[in-house]
């Protein structure tokens, strides 16, 4: 299990949110929870949602579905109930650095 991982949501939203990346660092992989971050589908979201795309909420794709990052949601996930990883996001870390780097600075005063 590495940072950047793409596991699939075994939650109930999974319908809209096919998928989860793990953020959390290596640091922690001896601790039984894992942080991670949803990945809602694009054609689930509004349509004029103006997030989609910025430094907030980046796309991508996933087993050929177009995913957004919603770094709002990020939630602690027991590793026992962490999906299958089906894929990786490591060469987009830095889109995902950024994101929760917004999320969490005071970039805005």
């Amino acid at each position: 299990m590495a940072q950047y991982d793409v596991h699939r949501n075994q939650g109930s939203l999974k319908a809209s949110i096919p998928f989860v990346v793990l953020v959390q660092s290596a640091l922690f992989d001896s601790y039984r929870r894992r942080m991670v971050v949803p990945l809602v589908l694009r054609s689930a979201l509004p349509s004029k949602m103006a997030t989609v795309g910025s430094r907030m909420n980046p796309q991508f794709q996933v087993e050929g579905m177009a995913v957004v990052l919603h770094p709002l949601d990020m939630v602690s996930v027991a590793l026992d109930q962490l999906g299958e990883q089906v894929g990786s996001l490591t060469e987009q870390g830095q889109a995902i650095a950024d994101a929760l780097d917004e999320l969490l600075t005071r970039s805005w005063g």
